[in-house]
């Protein structure tokens, strides 16, 4: 493929790397943007396919049967057509007695009288390559735009008796061009709703298709569930029978067999089969569960192993951490792995039990079937099948209560004396 790049050009080609970019420095419009490739297409023979870069819905079989229309006919181009209830915008497509195409005109051109005309050209061309480029240079800029017209070239071979044939679009929507913010969105809803009936065809089910966002690279298998105001993009692949949403967003994810993701976000992570996310969790990239966890409601996890069967149910944030198998982390666990300088690890063995509002010192280490007490900061390594507990001793004071809400009685007293 080439692209002939004009406004922005330098911003356009470093989102395009690997294809081949020409420089339009000047836009003298359509003609003149293929005279600016000639050079670099020299020696080039065969069918040359002609499109607008504001196109996106553009599909292979169309450009396909385009090129298939051509070489079947020999004629020098072939176009592609479509009717169109508002063809305001485009150039319009002018045809014979006999219905073979004559010329375009572009509606700046066209008098009141014609604008009426539906059938349009598109923009997109199959050329026989050596006589487009025999015959290019024959164009002018005699019109109201002072432009080279690709369009102009139509004309040039009908009157020549070079052949000219045409494709009408089935669908006029594939063709239609971004301009604007607002036709950028009708592309867009366009676009994914082609991407969520093809996942849907093959046994995918979304409860809202309208309300759900489905990237071109991602991969979904039978029987999966997507609720509303669900996300999925990158090279996301989701197995069999998982449920995402509502309202989730998964970007880079690998998803398990009957995994469910339920409002929440994940980054760059493996979800394992039956493994389960939320509500409102936030996974970040690096971060692995493996078949049967559990990140539940207000969890952050980052960078961390989450063994089999292994839960952080609630209120917690897990940073640079590898836990093992059938572990069971209280609410509102905290692994402090940033010292300021250098992220520090965490190891929880198997069977482990943390109890709720436990601080995890890094580095440190939780042996197996270890247990941490509730509202421990642990600092040291916890060996196996032991408790580690970090508290001050409690003391209580009698009667503080009653005397606080005495003194705050005399306190308002006398502040109304004082008033008076």
């Amino acid at each position: 493929p080439m692209l002939v790049v004009g406004h922005c050009a330098g911003t356009v080609e470093a989102l395009v790397p690997g294809v081949k970019c020409v420089r339009q420095d000047e836009q003298l419009g359509t003609g003149h943007a293929v005279m600016c490739a000639e050079e670099a297409l020299t020696g080039f023979g065969g069918s040359l396919v002609i499109l607008s870069g504001d196109s996106p819905l553009m599909r292979p079989e169309t450009m396909r049967a385009l090129v298939s229309a051509r070489e079947a006919s020999g004629a020098a181009v072939a176009l592609l057509t479509a009717h169109m209830s508002d063809p305001a915008g485009y150039g319009r497509v002018f045809r014979d007695t006999s219905g073979g195409i004559e010329r375009i005109v572009e509606e700046k051109d066209l008098g009141d009288e014609l604008r009426s005309m539906t059938e349009v050209n598109t923009g997109t061309y199959c050329f026989d390559a050596r006589v487009l480029f025999d015959h290019l240079h024959r164009l002018n800029t005699d019109n109201a735009q002072g432009e080279y017209y690709l369009t102009d070239m139509v004309g040039v071979f009908a009157s020549e008796g070079l052949g000219v044939a045409a494709v009408t679009a089935d669908d006029a929507l594939e063709t239609m061009g971004v301009n604007t913010r607002v036709q950028l969105a009708e592309a867009s809803a366009a676009m994914q709703a082609r991407i969520n009936e093809t996942h849907m065809l093959a046994g995918v089910t979304m409860v809202a298709p309208q309300m759900t966002w489905v990237g071109p690279d991602v991969s979904i298998c039978r029987d999966v569930v997507l609720e509303p105001m669900t996300s999925l993009m990158g090279s996301t692949f989701i197995a069999d029978g998982a449920v995402i949403g509502p309202g989730s967003r998964v970007v880079d994810t690998r998803v398990g067999e009957g995994a469910v993701i339920d409002s929440s976000v994940v980054l760059g992570s493996e979800i394992g089969p039956r493994a389960t996310v939320g509500p409102m969790a936030y996974i970040r990239p690096g971060t692995v569960m493996a078949a049967g966890a559990k990140a539940g409601a207000s969890v952050e996890i980052k960078n961390s192993r989450i063994g089999e069967g292994s839960k952080v149910p609630h209120l917690s944030y897990i940073g640079d951490a590898d836990i093992g198998k059938n572990v069971n982390v209280g609410a509102g666990t905290i692994t402090c792995n940033y010292d300021g300088e250098r992220k520090h690890a965490t190891t929880i063995g198997d069977g482990a039990f943390i109890g709720s509002d436990t601080m995890l010192v890094a580095p440190v280490e939780i042996g197996e079937g270890a247990v941490t007490g509730a509202g421990s900061a642990i600092a040291k390594d916890v060996p196996p099948l032991s408790l580690g507990i970090e508290r001050c001793e409690q003391r209580n004071i009698e009667g503080w209560a009653e005397r606080r809400h005495a003194r705050e009685a005399d306190e308002g007293e006398a502040g109304q004396e004082s008033g008076r």
